[in-house]
């Protein structure tokens, strides 16, 4: 038995399978390790040595900081804005939304402006070697829609960094004044009033209220008019309107769409004031706009308040001026925690 032992030992076969035993075991004893320092490395080769047909891995690809996006990171804080507690049994707690939380991408940035579905109206701001006929068609709409959107002419000429109002459906828009009804600006647009109803997503009785502004689909622009929303240079006694926001908020977008200003710290759930005392004329949820309120003043003056995370008032509540009507969110198309504040009728005290 010895001799054959002995024998066996020297037999090139059975050496092979010892050492292929033994270094099994040391890959698995030390698995985590050896792996661990690998991917750490980024390496799919063994050993330090990569072949040429080695996968490259998903790291390689995106980057660390990248691939970390499509993951849940238990060890991140919840998003800026967690569900709301509710009472249960009038002792208890309980989150109204789901135990685990993501990362959330803002709609803001995911957004496509010239997406054939868009139904927001949008700005753009003109590049190098822009031609207004080549913008026209690159949003899908008619040369007259951006020439009367902007008050323009076949002749103006456009320069870099101009921002233009661009409908999402060629037409018009309209600023809603007192005694509009919609089957007068379908008859002054040459519109159709069906058309007016769906698009804007209006009641089907056609309600529309001072300074709801309105896309007229297909409408022509009578002659001698332009598209308008009055008031937005009158200005008002700068004592008229309170700061909606909390001091340590800052203006972060100067003036944009529509007569409009961005207050920003940075977080959510600020308090946002009523600018002026008056009454709530709508509130509701906004593709763009998000959360909003809109409150008119006794002055026929009107201020808007969008992208907030909770809403405090409802139509027809009075309010007074520094009342708490909502808290500063990111919902609609946001870029992070803002309060979306413009004022219809007025300019607006705080623009720049």
């Amino acid at each position: 038995m010895k001799r054959k032992t002995k024998g066996s030992l020297k037999d090139p076969l059975f050496c092979f399978g010892l050492i292929i035993v033994f270094f099994g075991i040391f890959l698995f004893s030390n698995n985590s390790f050896l792996f661990g320092s690998l991917l750490k490395k980024g390496k799919t080769a063994f050993l330090s040595v990569k072949p040429s047909c080695a996968l490259t891995t998903a790291s390689e690809i995106l980057g660390k900081s990248s691939l970390e996006k499509f993951f849940i990171r238990p060890n991140k804080q919840p998003a800026n804005e967690s569900p709301n507690l509710l009472f249960v049994t009038k002792d208890s707690l309980v989150a109204s939304g789901p135990p685990v939380y993501v990362e959330v991408r803002t709609a803001g940035v995911l957004v496509d402006p010239e997406n054939e579905n868009r139904e927001e109206i949008i700005e753009y701001t003109v590049q190098k070697e822009d031609k207004l006929l080549a913008i026209a068609e690159r949003f899908g709409i008619s040369l007259d829609t951006i020439l009367w959107a902007n008050n323009l002419t076949a002749n103006s000429k456009i320069r870099v960094g101009q921002s233009l109002i661009i409908l999402p459906i060629s037409g018009v828009f309209h600023y809603v004044e007192t005694g509009d009804t919609v089957a007068s600006l379908a008859k002054n647009y040459k519109a159709e009033i069906e058309k007016i109803i769906v698009f804007n997503h209006l009641p089907e009785t056609g309600e529309i209220l001072r300074g709801d502004i309105l896309v007229i689909p297909e409408g022509v622009m009578p002659p001698k008019q332009v598209v308008a929303i009055p008031g937005t240079n009158i200005p008002v006694p700068i004592s008229y309107f309170l700061r909606p926001v909390p001091s340590s908020y800052r203006i972060t977008q100067g003036l944009h769409w529509f007569n409009a200003i961005d207050f920003s710290n940075g977080a959510c759930n600020g308090p946002v004031y009523a600018a002026a005392g008056g009454k709530v004329q709508r509130i509701g949820l906004d593709r763009v706009a998000g959360r909003f309120v809109r409150i008119e003043h006794p002055n026929t003056v009107a201020t808007f308040y969008g992208h907030l995370a909770n809403i405090l008032v409802k139509p027809g509540e009075e309010v007074s001026q520094g009342q708490i009507i909502g808290y500063i969110g990111t919902t609609g198309y946001s870029t992070g925690c803002h309060l979306h504040f413009a004022v219809y009728g007025a300019k607006n005290p705080f623009g720049k």
